[in-house]
């Protein structure tokens, strides 16, 4: 199915309204109903969601990164992410949802792109995306595949069953093996 003739261009014009910022306390709410409305995540998941943006808005830079999205000062996306314990140069994303009346609007790009140019100037050249196999997901995969992450493995019943892990990677800076 193609897009709405024009929706680049609705996109286009709705992200250049959106702001980027470190996310606060306040905003977490917001990144719960965020989450919630995906309807894909088990509320086990929420509550990491919740937990990683908490310790990125804590104690930024420590353990994990945060940027939200805002419209109007309205969080309407966020992502989080962070480096990978025991290794140099890898990042993981942790997190990333757009509120889904929005997804499609350049505001999931906008995010990876802050993610990518942050981990790039902490010195990191590796992200790692860690996603769901389950049909719901598709269009996450497809969106990572538009920008250029390579799916590198795949655990069949990884989550639950009927709901493996895809595992996806981008280099931002070459790396050592081409």
């Amino acid at each position: 199915m193609s897009p709405p003739a024009g929706s680049d261009v609705r996109g286009a014009a709705r992200a250049a309204r959106v702001t980027l910022r470190a996310p606060s306390a306040a905003d977490r709410r917001r990144v719960r109903e965020i989450v919630d409305a995906s309807g894909v995540f088990r509320p086990d998941e929420i509550t990491i969601a919740l937990e990683v943006v908490d310790g990125a808005i804590s104690a930024p830079g420590r353990d994990y990164w945060a940027v939200g999205a805002y419209e109007e000062d309205q969080l309407v996306g966020f992502a989080a992410f962070g480096p990978v314990p025991c290794t140099l140069t890898t990042w993981d994303l942790y997190w990333i949802a757009v509120d889904p009346a929005l997804q499609g609007s350049g505001i999931g790009r906008m995010l990876m792109d802050h993610c990518e140019a942050a981990i790039t100037a902490e010195g990191g050249r590796l992200v790692v995306v860690e996603t769901s196999s389950r049909d719901d997901y598709g269009p996450t995969r497809a969106f990572y595949r538009r920008l250029r992450y390579h799916e590198q493995a795949t655990i069949p019943d990884y989550y639950a069953p009927g709901d493996g892990l895809v595992v996806y990677t981008k280099y931002l800076a070459p790396s050592v093996n081409g």
